[in-house]
Order: C-alpha cells, then sequence, then structure tokens
C-alpha cells in the first residue's frame, strides 16, 4: 500500500509503496536471514526514495540524517540524479535495484556507518537471489542474465561480509536492529560461503559457548560447523 513521507533531505512530501507487516505468510528464512513470504519480496519494499532530491536510505535509516549529512546528499545526489516516475501497483526487480543502488550512493555520500552500507549491500543480494529465483520459474529462462544476478549477488554478499567485519570491530549493538549473536551467526555464514572457514568456526564457537544465545540459534549454528566440516573434507 502507499504511505506519505516526509523528506528530512529537501522538506517535500511523497508517497512511497510498503508491505503490510503481518499481512504475509512467511515460508522460510534462507541461511544468511533473508526471509521468503508468499506471494511477494519483502525485499523490494525496503527502501523510501524522495522523487524530489534523491534521497535514498533502507525503511530504518530514511528519517536519522543530520543536517551535515542532507548537505553532502544535496550537494552529490540532488544535483546528478536523473530520477523515473513510478507509475504501476508494485515495484519491478529492475526498479527495486535501481532503488538499492541510490540507497548504497546515498549511504557513502553521507559518510554513514559500516554497518548500514554492509546492510543495504546484504539486502541487495537478497533482492538480486529474489530477482533470479523469479525468472528461474519462467519456462524459458534467461541463462546469462540469471548469471549476471548470481555474479552480483555473490559481490553484494562479500560487500556485506567485509562491512559487518567492519563494524564488529568499530561500532556498539544493536546493529541493524541485529543483536551481537545474530552479527556473528550472519557472518559466520557469509565467511563460510567465501571460505573463509577461520573466521566462519571462530563466530560458530562464540555462539555456541555464549550464554546468551538462544537454543534455536545454537541449532543453527551446529548446522553451520556440520556443514563447514564437510567443505573442509571435500578440499
Amino acid at each position: 500500500y502507499d504511505k506519505t513521507f516526509e523528506c528530512p533531505v529537501c522538506g517535500e512530501s511523497f508517497s512511497s509503496k510498503i508491505m503490510k507487516s503481518g499481512k504475509a505468510r512467511l515460508l522460510k528464512t534462507d541461511q544468511d536471514l533473508r526471509p521468503q513470504y508468499d506471494g511477494i519480496d519483502a525485499a523490494k519494499y525496503d527502501v523510501e526514495l524522495c522523487p524530489h532530491c534523491g534521497y535514498a536510505a533502507l525503511s530504518r535509516y530514511f528519517t536519522t540524517v543530520g543536517s551535515a549529512q542532507a548537505k553532502l546528499i544535496r550537494e552529490h545526489i540532488s544535483q546528478r540524479v536523473q530520477l523515473h516516475p513510478h507509475t504501476g501497483d508494485t515495484y519491478s526487480y529492475e526498479e527495486a535495484v535501481d532503488r538499492y543502488k541510490l540507497a548504497l550512493a546515498n549511504a557513502v555520500v553521507k559518510r554513514a556507518k559500516a554497518s548500514e552500507k554492509a546492510y543495504i549491500c546484504l539486502k541487495s543480494a537478497w533482492l538480486l537471489r529474489g530477482y533470479a529465483e523469479s525468472l528461474e520459474k519462467e519456462e524459458e529462462a534467461d541463462r546469462k542474465k540469471l548469471a549476471e544476478l548470481r555474479a552480483q549477488e555473490a559481490e553484494y554478499l562479500e560487500n556485506a561480509y567485509n562491512g559487518f567485519t567492519e563494524a564488529m570491530q568499530t561500532e556498539d549493538f544493536p546493529m541493524c536492529g541485529m543483536d551481537e549473536i545474530t552479527v556473528e551467526y550472519l557472518i559466520g555464514v557469509l565467511a563460510a560461503r567465501f571460505k573463509k572457514y577461520d573466521v566462519a568456526s571462530k563466530m560458530v564457537a562464540a555462539i555456541l559457548t555464549s550464554p546468551t544465545a538462544n537454543n534455536r540459534t545454537k541449532d543453527k549454528a551446529r548446522e553451520l560447523k556440520e556443514q563447514i566440516l564437510a567443505d573442509l573434507k571435500r578440499q
């Protein structure tokens, strides 16, 4: 549905499409915490974009922009960006990808924390995965396009891994709405994906020995540990 926002950078009002919380049925969650819903890709609707000045950010960060950051955005984004008006009832994957690219550009320009940039990269990867999955359902899937999307997803995930690793050293928790255990698990999953098994094993050990980690997270950490051991045996 459409929700009205006031842009903290230019002060103009605009409407943006939002997913109704509680309306979509959660089917499952991927290993890297991407939620999959029945009939809708939630990742498409988590970037707010002001069509007047080009300011874009993830929903949780949209209003938290300081005056100095707003000045940087007006100077480096508003004067250069070319925006295309949206007309449909939903966002296409192409539109959503563009919105995330602009959110990341804004985050870089406003000198956002490493965690915010990492979170944008993570959710961009989720979006590209959903895009690829939608193409795979077609009778004649575009193999070249699928390969491009998978490569872009991997690049965003690697950037997310590097960003969250940096944030762990420099920022306090909660981080992007996640507690320390959740971020450790996420870093462990991403580290394993990129064959950084020493880092992945360290994260798993921290979770399994943590007095604050719940049983569900510890079970997921044990599954990740088994995956790491299996991967190492195949090498």
